[in-house]
């Protein structure tokens, strides 16, 4: 994918080497013994080309800002992570990081779901804004997220380009009201200082655009108010993101599933988290999303602003998670 010749492979051989074992010890493998063959796909066929192609990015990114006249320090590069949900975006982005600062390089990370409205917003949206339309009756869909901190918060981690800068970036509790989720306190935002090289935007949603009033209505009848609001975060996409990785699925049923282990995950560690019932019901107000907006995504048509010479695409074939050992 990354178009490296067996020539090239040999020439990265010793960084690759040193980033794998690395990834190994971030990802807690047993290094007493060999690693498994799931465990080296998992580390040299995902995360370590993930990475190379992000570093090539930031060079690109670099070269650009001082081609066209930029004065430096160069502001952070907005890198893109698009995949459905259960896709393991939460895990990759962990490991960029880690990668990232083994580089000498800083990473900071922002999630879509990090701007979903407050409990109170939410329920203000599906009983007054958008009463009766199960698509934004609960958090999820264009209109269910605060813009404006959003791109505040993007902003301000762009100026953060040297010694004293700071930034702040919002955190959102899915355990709270009983698994609906809020927005959590400020105290527990987190705070970002100094320079950072990259920003990783991370969602199940990035990189959507707008399909237009008729053609949403023929999807579910609830989707064109989800559709006119998307708009607003297409234009997002084009002012913030220049490279974008996108995690393609062949069925975008495997969701539920992937949804209902996370759950499990959460309950098993002691968090309130949605019962089976409230899964299914959940999961189904992104599926109309998913019918509508996946395939202008898959289409190679970039993301946003990106040009699709600046999107890195993995498909994921089977119904095992990416986030799990073997699953891509």
């Amino acid at each position: 994918r990354l178009g490296w010749t067996a020539e090239e492979v040999d020439m990265q051989l010793e960084a690759l080497m040193k980033y794998g074992a690395r990834l190994a010890e971030q990802l807690d493998f047993d290094l007493a013994s060999p690693l498994s063959e799931a465990e080296m796909g998992r580390i040299f066929h995902y995360y370590l080309p993930v990475f190379m192609w992000a570093v090539q990015q930031l060079m690109v990114h670099t070269a650009a800002h001082a081609q066209g006249g930029g004065q430096p320090p160069t502001p952070p590069l907005v890198l893109g992570i698009s995949a459905p949900q259960g896709c393991g975006k939460t895990t990759l982005v962990e490991q960029l990081e880690g990668l990232f600062a083994f580089a000498g390089l800083k990473a900071a990370s922002v999630s879509i779901d990090d701007f979903y409205l407050t409990y109170a917003e939410q329920r203000r949206l599906a009983e007054e804004e958008a009463p009766g339309n199960p698509l934004l009756e609960l958090r999820g869909n264009a209109g269910s997220h605060d813009l404006a901190l959003w791109e505040d918060t993007l902003q301000a981690l762009q100026r953060c380009t040297g010694p004293g800068a700071r930034a702040r970036v919002p955190r959102y509790d899915k355990s709270r009201h009983g698994g609906r989720g809020d927005r959590a306190p400020e105290a527990d935002w987190v705070e970002v200082e100094g320079r950072v090289d990259v920003v990783l935007l991370e969602g199940w949603m990035l990189g959507f655009e707008p399909v237009g009033a008729e053609r949403a209505a023929a999807v579910h009848p609830g989707l064109p108010a989800v559709d006119a609001r998307l708009g607003a975060y297409s234009k997002l996409w084009a002012k913030y993101v220049e490279s974008c990785f996108v995690v393609r699925v062949g069925d975008p049923a495997w969701v539920g599933e992937w949804r209902l282990q996370a759950e499990h995950q959460m309950r098993a560690a002691g968090k309130p988290g949605l019962s089976d019932e409230e899964v299914a019901d959940f999961v189904a107000r992104y599926m109309p999303a998913y019918s509508a907006y996946l395939p202008g995504l898959y289409a190679g048509r970039g993301v946003g602003g990106a040009p699709p010479a600046r999107v890195l695409e993995l498909e994921v074939d089977q119904r095992r998670s990416p986030r799990r050992p073997g699953g891509a």
